[in-house]
């Protein structure tokens, strides 16, 4: 009779949980589709969002230390990019660009001892600075690029450090990533650094921050890419060097 009366209890506390947080897998859903095509639907973001959260209802553990509403985000999170990257509408070319423009830039900082800039990336792939521009759009729009892309949570954008990992040895080597990481983001240029704090950790879409900057959504879109391909070309040297 206690284990049926436990067993009532932690399923209504789940219920409870998932119905307390549902609007956070809206907020997610559309936040990520601020930078995904047309053809992906919110309402199949919506659905499988849902999962996760349901999933992070059974499987919190408050002793962890992190708060359920950052649990749930992540697992809702991972839900939604799992959902979308099963069926990969991306053309094979813009991979192909991805992975060239990571090089590029790899290849012009370690050449210059500086942060790349537009028209030397744009140099180095043999394409004018429009086309270039054109690539970034392609990519940023085809292929979620973002910090789950370099092995971590949004988190880092606002320096907390991860907690309840499995052992210390993990503790260690995730806190040195993420020291590498926060440091390559202090030596993007100014307006990278920005974008990237307005939609990691202020959670403006793309369109916002076209606003606040005074530039186009597309430009914020070409300044998102370039930034997330630099970081990730930075931290494969570093764990290169690791």
């Amino acid at each position: 009779m206690n284990s049926k009366a436990a067993a009532y209890r932690q399923q209504n506390d789940t219920a409870q949980l998932v119905e307390r947080h549902a609007p956070l897998v809206k907020r997610i859903a559309h936040h990520l589709m601020a930078r995904l095509p047309a053809s992906v639907l919110v309402d199949d973001l919506i659905q499988s969002g849902m999962i996760g959260l349901l999933e992070a209802a059974k499987n919190f553990d408050g002793s962890k230390g992190a708060s359920f509403e950052t649990f749930a985000g992540i697992r809702i999170r991972g839900a939604m990019l799992d959902e979308i990257r099963k069926g990969d509408w991306t053309p094979r070319s813009v991979h192909k660009n991805s992975r060239a423009i990571t090089e590029a830039i790899s290849l012009v900082e370690r050449e210059t001892g500086r942060d790349a800039r537009d028209v030397e990336i744009a140099a180095k792939l043999n394409v004018s600075i429009n086309d270039y521009h054109q690539m970034l759009n392609e990519v940023n729009a085809g292929k979620l690029i973002g910090i789950e892309d370099l092995g971590v949570s949004e988190d880092v954008i606002t320096t907390e450090q991860s907690k309840g990992n499995d052992s210390p040895l993990e503790d260690l080597m995730q806190g040195a990533f993420q020291k590498a990481l926060a440091y390559a983001i202090t030596t993007l240029p100014e307006r990278e650094a920005i974008v990237l704090s307005l939609y990691y950790d202020e959670e403006l879409n793309l369109r916002e921050i076209g606003e606040v900057l005074d530039v186009s959504e597309s430009r914020v879109s070409q300044i998102h890419s370039q930034a997330m391909l630099k970081l990730k070309a930075r931290m494969q040297s570093w764990q290169a060097e690791e």
